[in-house]
């Protein structure tokens, strides 16, 4: 995942804020139970807002402990474990097991081997316990490797690819929920892929490396096409959301979803303006 999806601190009321990080260590704490510290490397926001969507929508039992850990040792932290955190973690290691696989069959990544020789034992087992999610997942992300091979710069199909994956990785019950979790997912993942193109398309440029964004970075209102691309995916994600039943941490899902997910490209904006100012004071010299 890329960890765009995360909460806006300033917005966010104390209670809630120390609610959300309860509920990211508790996701921490799962991976290392359940994986060990390869696990653990796989933490990200986009998971925990998906433990505290689905957490909501299910109303699940939550256990509350505190622990020290490698990052926090003097200090116990606050942890909200349950059933979503579980199951999130299962999706997080499948996802990343697929991607590392596709890095070492693919592009022979010596990192792609290594993970994916430290994870298959465990992931197997997961593999077997949710076939569908499993398949899909597989299936999206060797879609998306073939579009990359081919240097597609259609981005309704690349971005598809991760937007499908997301919306079968939203459902862990197949309920009445199922197609509105399902179309969430779809938008939150185009959002996500359109994100993290949009953030390495300057890097990609001087690397030589894909970005489906080049093609479009030629025209002249490439930074408004971009924007309302982002903003179209996520009017989407949200309208779908406000149709769930959820009240259970309900300011913390509105905060990332209104505010939270916008968070890099304010970032990435201040960073442009300091280097067109830094690039208008040396041509002024």
């Amino acid at each position: 995942m890329f960890g765009y999806v995360t909460i806006s601190e300033p917005e966010l009321k104390v209670k809630d804020l120390r609610k959300y990080k309860a509920y990211y260590c508790g996701l921490c704490r799962t991976l290392k139970e359940r994986y060990g510290g390869v696990g653990q490397l796989t933490l990200s926001y986009d998971m925990t807002f998906v433990v505290i969507l689905l957490t909501s929508l299910y109303e699940s039992e939550t256990n509350h402990s505190t622990h020290r850990c490698k990052v926090h040792p003097v200090k116990k932290q606050n942890m909200l474990q349950n059933q979503m955190t579980e199951y999130a973690a299962d999706m997080n290691m499948i996802l990343s097991y697929y991607h590392m696989k596709d890095d070492w069959v693919d592009e022979k990544k010596v990192s792609g081997f290594v993970g994916t020789y430290a994870l298959r034992r465990r992931v197997k087992k997961i593999i077997q316990k949710y076939p569908r999610q499993s398949h899909v997942i597989q299936k999206e992300l060797k879609m998306l490797t073939a579009l990359e091979k081919e240097n597609s710069q259609d981005i309704d199909k690349t971005a598809g690819c991760f937007g499908r994956l997301m919306g079968e990785l939203l459902i862990c019950k197949e309920d009445q929920w199922e197609s509105r979790l399902r179309k969430m997912g779809f938008f939150l993942g185009k959002f996500i892929y359109l994100m993290d193109a949009y953030e390495d398309l300057e890097m990609d440029q001087k690397e030589g490396l894909y970005n489906p964004l080049k093609e479009l970075s030629k025209k002249p209102d490439y930074e408004e096409r971009c924007r309302e691309m982002l903003c179209m995916m996520i009017a989407e994600c949200s309208a779908q959301f406000e149709g769930l039943p959820c009240l259970l941490d309900v300011d913390i899902l509105r905060n990332i979803l209104y505010d939270g997910v916008w968070t890099r490209y304010r970032r990435i904006q201040e960073q442009k303006k300091k280097s067109e100012e830094k690039n208008n004071d040396k041509e002024s010299i």
